[in-house]
């Protein structure tokens, strides 16, 4: 039996519908972990889940990489520009890449899925997962020494790969045959789909209960909450103007250090970021999109005024984001850009930090490892003839505060990517592990991987 809210929003009902919402994107995280193939979305979980509703706004997300959800609902928006919605049926599944298309690098390839109700787009289903080879000119897709887009991976526009019928085997086809690995791309991409399809069907058990207009003010009172909430926590800010800054050791390629800067006006209940100052787009690997640039904000404003809020696009509202043309943040489209997610978004971060260091010191870490640096090793099985690949984060280490000391081991910010266990590594790669007693530490044991076959290091 369908209920209706006919007055305004009943708080009861909106809050059964917010964590049902929140239960969908995180049951769609453990889908693609549990039925993906490639141990770096099983074990690592380089993925991400959300909706957003049907103009591409999000609505929930799950525990996943701050990375990755900030531009979920930048994609929808983007991929709603290059396809109108008449072209979109039920069952469909849109697969893409593009950075400029509301995204960040090429190997964290979205799946999109419109979600119907009463004949109509009520929502949107989002799967990101980090394909572990997304092609390009080295195994892995991270080539340090890239100078444009095309040598970092197949570009993906929007795609549609699924419809109620099936896979397209033709476009599948055509994407398969331009990554290494084809078999567990395959899987991941059936993963992400599933991912989807379970999003579709637990989305209609909330429109079975409350039907397509409840739940569309259910959602439009949530983000008023979540706009009003960040509004607030704004106010506990005091009004002014506060720079910040943080450096990319150089441009990737051995060139000068390259700056972040950002320059954060408070006023009353609003918060401007411009990063005009940043320095121009750097030759090599490290550029990040305004995509990118605006999830970073998001995080930072997130953990240092309001960890409490409902994460959703309420919360955007009050902010504004500037970057300048032909910058770091906003690079040409023939830059490449895979490392922007794990080094420069941490750098924008910390010079967020940085601007607030004297007003509000007490909400903030120091300075720690601030990176996804990893760790790849790529190449063929010499057992099975398939490409395999061995994708290892390292957790770095986060900054003390003022009432702790800093965590090891862990990894900050804009990551939140788990280590993939040893006995993993040593099943899907031909890797020797040998564990030996740590100097400082006797109790304590340590790593170290001894490559068995010919593979390529490629960062």
């Amino acid at each position: 039996m369908s209920t209706q809210l006919n007055q305004g929003a009943d708080p009861f009902i909106v809050e059964v519908i917010r964590n049902a919402l929140t239960a969908i994107a995180e049951e769609m995280s453990l889908i693609v972990m549990r039925s993906a193939r490639s141990p770096l979305l099983r074990e690592a979980g380089d993925l991400s889940s959300a909706l957003t509703d049907s103009e591409g706004h999000l609505i929930a997300q799950g525990r996943d990489i701050p990375a990755h959800l900030g531009v979920m609902g930048s994609t929808v928006q983007e991929f709603l520009k290059r396809v109108p919605g008449e072209k979109l049926k039920p069952g469909d599944v849109w697969f893409l890449n593009l950075p400029e298309a509301g995204g960040n690098h090429l190997p964290d390839v979205k799946a999109i899925r419109p979600i119907y109700a009463e004949g109509e787009i009520q929502a949107y289903a989002v799967s990101l997962a980090h394909w572990a080879d997304i092609g390009g000119a080295r195994p892995g897709s991270y080539v340090p020494d890239a100078r444009d887009a095309w040598q970092e991976g197949l570009r993906i526009p929007p795609l549609r790969i699924f419809t109620k019928d099936g896979p397209d085997r033709e476009k599948l086809g055509m994407i398969l045959a331009n990554v290494r690995g084809a078999e567990e791309r395959e899987g991941d991409i059936l993963a992400q789909m599933a991912s989807t399809y379970a999003a579709d069907e637990r989305m209609q058990e909330v429109f079975a209960r409350y039907d397509a207009t409840t739940v569309r003010v259910a959602v439009a009172d949530l983000h008023d909450q979540s706009e009003a909430e960040m509004r607030a926590a704004i106010r506990t800010l005091p009004n002014g103007v506060y720079e910040g800054e943080d450096w990319l050791d150089d441009d990737g390629l051995g060139g000068e250090p390259i700056a972040v800067r950002v320059r954060i006006e408070i006023c009353d209940d609003e918060a401007i970021f411009d990063f005009s100052g940043t320095g121009d787009a750097a030759a090599g690997p490290l550029n990040a999109t305004p995509f990118t640039a605006s999830a970073s904000v998001f995080y930072a404003m997130k953990v240092i005024a309001g960890p409490d809020i409902q994460p959703n696009a309420g919360c955007a509202r009050p902010l504004k984001i500037i970057t300048r043309e032909g910058s770091l943040l906003q690079p040409p489209l023939e830059k490449p850009v895979v490392g922007g997610n794990h080094e420069t978004s941490q750098r924008i971060v910390d010079a967020i930090f940085n601007a607030f260091e004297n007003i509000i010191p007490e909400r903030l870490t120091a300075g720690g490892s601030t990176t996804s640096g990893l760790l790849l090793f790529s190449g063929r099985d010499p057992r099975t003839g398939r490409w395999t690949t061995l994708y290892e984060v390292h957790g770095g280490g986060e900054g003390a505060r003022h009432d702790r000391d800093g965590m090891c081991a862990v990894r900050p910010h804009m990551s939140n990517v788990m280590n993939t266990p040893a006995e993993v590594s040593r099943r899907t790669i031909p890797l020797l592990l040998r564990a030996r007693p740590c100097g400082a530490a006797p109790a304590a044991k340590v790593f170290t991987a001894a490559v068995t076959a010919k593979f390529a290091l490629t960062i």
